[in-house]
């Protein structure tokens, strides 16, 4: 990367202040609640986020006066073509021309702020190479990714902390106790002040509103538009890094706007029309989510629990995962709430999951399970059962699967 954008001019020196977000959960919400807030406040914001889910223009969104817009076709391809002739053949990863090419798109166009996520770790991620950003921001750890950051949280915390820079102000989410005392460690390391979740600010749901709180007051914020209670703790971080900045004067308005305006697909989405909901059985609610871990099916299972609190419905999960992806701890979140596994192939990749291993990962649980040639096929079954209150169904395991689900539904993400 230092070589390339050395090559480059060095557009990364050249950007917006920019807010540096990390983690394993959560990142890609957060940033969705971070740019409507700060939208909101009639602000430019420049956003990059990793993976997409249809589309490649997904990941790179230019700011612009009343709200950002995906970079089209001709933009893209021009800044990719050029961080390939500049690069010139030399050995460089796909994610590492992409982040190049957003430093140059973001560079072209002025914006008040850059929101840069990182990639799957953050010691040697693409993205930091950023030396002051604005704030850093640190999303929830799990384990994940574990073949490529470290068997244990104290080692996938080391990875995400390591992109604290020295001074720069760190907000955290409420972490795991070894994950949270990495972070710790790292930014009293750097002099960087830490704001986090449970000691520096609070968020709370009190009739079914968002509480916020810190040394400088209280916030009583309307309830968050994406669903499920995690989406409360992802906005009340947010609202952290906001608040920990004096760069930004933001008034309740905003905040309240923002919480109510961030959208981000495939995070506990209700499909409410499209050509998969056609397919399923009439009546039914459809979801998708693109949990792909422990923690990740932990907090759908949570919001699944929510909606069975309100209105009980019979629970069928349709699954596919990535082959390196741990079924046995994702399925195991809905085996409470479920005895109906669907497990079907992720169309398109090579290396995801077979359906029967999935299978037997629902099986080793206890859970009732059968195999599927896909999606479109599973809610058709689904049609041959007879149901007394038709049923919910959530299409979950993997953001690949998410992706394919919203491509073949017709719901893509702007």
């Amino acid at each position: 990367m230092h070589r390339l954008l050395d090559r480059l001019g060095h557009p990364e020196r050249k950007l917006p202040p920019v807010i540096h977000v990390a983690g394993t959960n959560g990142k890609g919400s957060t940033i969705a609640y971070l740019r409507a807030i700060l939208e909101a406040a009639g602000m430019r914001v420049h956003v990059y986020t990793s993976p997409y889910l249809v589309r490649i223009n997904e990941s790179f969104r230019l700011g612009r006066a009343g709200g950002g817009v995906l970079a089209d076709d001709a933009e893209l391809r021009t800044a990719l073509e050029h961080c390939e002739r500049i690069n010139a053949g030399a050995p460089i990863t796909l994610f590492e021309i992409e982040t190049a090419a957003a430093f140059c798109l973001f560079t072209q166009t002025p914006a008040d702020v850059v929101l840069l996520e990182t990639g799957l770790g953050g010691r040697l991620d693409a993205t930091n190479v950023i030396d002051a950003p604005l704030a850093t921001v640190m999303t929830p750890i799990g384990l994940d990714h574990t073949e490529f950051l470290g068997e244990t949280l104290i080692r996938i915390a080391g990875e995400k902390a390591a992109i604290i820079k020295r001074g720069v102000p760190v907000i955290s989410a409420e972490q795991p106790p070894e994950a949270a005392a990495v972070i710790e460690q790292q930014a009293k390391r750097m002099h960087a002040p830490l704001h986090a979740a449970g000691q520096h600010w609070h968020v709370n749901v009190e009739r079914g509103r968002l509480v916020y709180q810190d040394e400088r007051g209280l916030m009583d914020l309307v309830a968050p538009k994406l669903f499920g209670r995690h989406q409360f703790d992802n906005a009340g971080l947010a609202i952290a890094a906001v608040r920990a900045l004096d760069t930004f004067k933001i008034d309740a308005a905003a905040f309240e706007a923002g919480i109510l305006g961030a959208d981000w697909p495939a995070r506990m989405q209700r499909l409410v029309a499209g050509a998969l909901l056609d397919l399923a059985p009439q009546g039914c609610e459809l979801w998708l989510d693109g949990g792909h871990n422990a923690d990740g099916g932990r907090v759908a299972a949570a919001a699944l629990g929510d909606l069975e609190e309100r209105v009980s419905r019979p629970l069928v999960v349709i699954a596919g995962m990535m082959g390196n992806k741990d079924a046995d701890g994702f399925l195991a979140n809905f085996a409470g709430l479920t005895r109906h596994i669907i497990a079907v192939r992720i169309p398109g990749r090579d290396n995801a999951m077979a359906p029967d291993t999935l299978a037997d990962a629902a099986r080793h649980l206890g859970m009732r399970v059968e195999t599927s040639s896909g999606v479109e096929a599973a809610l058709r079954s689904l049609t041959r059962l007879a149901y007394e209150v038709p049923p919910r169904i959530l299409i979950a395991g993997s953001l690949y699967l998410a992706g394919y689900v919203l491509a073949a539904n017709g719901t893509l993400p702007r």
